[in-house]
């Protein structure tokens, strides 16, 4: 490894969401990097996600995290100074060129926070005959292996993101966010992906029904978990009148929450009939015009938060009775 040690030029770094880095330095030490932070505590946050990154060309491109360091680094670090991680530059690089900088990166609760469940893939029948026309035909969907939100998202989540909270139901950190339209929840994923290095989606409608009826685990109720509403949702006979916090009532066979009822919650598919045939992880037609909601909500009763019921509406449109939950691929 040539030189590897005297190259080193510039140090950044990088305040994220709620959390705000200071006082970053570095000195080698054997064949090691040793990289000091200060890391302050804003807006409530009470841990952070800790990454360390570097360039060599000076800051103008980045790779991925590095993975041989030890230290104050990862995920539950809480706030304070003289923050220490080490990077054993060996194990991880055979040569460094060029104009070599750091970049220290703190990530808020806004990844950490919303979990997500693993839905292993398989065939089920989408659709049913009992209820509106738009579940019919009955037809056989496989989905692959995807993640699945465990909640609704919040409105602290979305104000982590995206620093307001446009909800009507306010004042209830851990209720699902509304008022927010397809168009506007575009907004939210590309900043959040660009925050997290992740890959987070809207869920397809059908990835949305499988994992409603319990995905592999299903045990064929009507509704997400249950075939008793009261049991896993709030709706107009139990609501009063609003949204409530995430993960109160029973979840389903997956252990995901609040499916039926609260709020219903945006997929990515345009609207469309149900072609009746065998299908692989479809996205719905290819244009449209109005984009699909699934699951009922607070203010609707029973018949519409079944798990195979369906309805859509304009993506621009915003209501209170309208959230969304994330999904990502495997």
């Amino acid at each position: 490894m040539k030189s590897v040690f005297t190259l080193y030029s510039l140090l950044f770094f990088f305040p994220v969401s709620a959390q705000q880095i200071d006082n970053v330095h570095y000195e080698q030490s054997g064949k090691t990097i040793i990289v000091t932070y200060d890391l302050s505590e804003l807006n409530g946050e009470q841990t952070a996600a800790i990454s360390l990154f570097y360039s060599e060309d000076g800051g103008k491109t980045w790779g991925t995290s590095l993975q041989k360091v030890t230290g104050d680094v990862g995920k539950g670090i809480t706030p304070g100074p003289n923050k220490k991680i080490t990077w054993d530059v060996l194990s991880e690089r055979t040569s460094l060129t060029g104009i070599i900088s750091f970049k220290v990166k703190a990530e808020g609760n806004l990844s950490g926070h919303i979990e997500m469940i693993f839905v292993q893939g398989g065939t089920f029948t989408m659709g049913s005959n009992n209820g509106y026309d738009g579940g019919k035909p009955l037809h056989s969907v496989t989905v692959s292996d995807f993640y699945i939100g465990k909640t609704e998202v919040t409105q602290k989540q979305w104000r982590d993101v995206m620093s307001d909270n446009p909800s009507y139901l306010k004042n209830c950190d851990n209720c699902p966010v509304e008022q927010v339209s397809w168009d506007d929840i575009l907004g939210f994923i590309q900043k959040l992906n660009q925050k997290t290095g992740k890959s987070y989606r809207l869920p397809t409608e059908a990835e949305w029904e499988y994992a409603a009826r319990g995905g592999n685990k299903s045990k064929g109720y009507i509704y997400i978990g249950s075939n008793s509403l009261g049991d896993v949702a709030w709706f107009k006979d139990n609501s009063c009148s609003k949204t409530h916090p995430a993960a109160q009532l029973q979840p389903n066979e997956l252990g995901v929450y609040d499916m039926s009822g609260n709020v219903w919650e945006w997929c990515s598919d345009w609207y469309g009939d149900y072609l009746g045939y065998a299908q692989t992880n479809p996205n719905g037609p290819a244009e449209g015009v109005y984009r699909m909601i699934r699951g009922g909500g607070w203010n609707f009763a029973l018949q519409d938060c079944r798990a195979a019921n369906r309805f859509y509406v304009s993506p621009d449109y915003r209501s209170y009775g309208i959230g969304f939950r994330l999904a990502s691929p495997k």
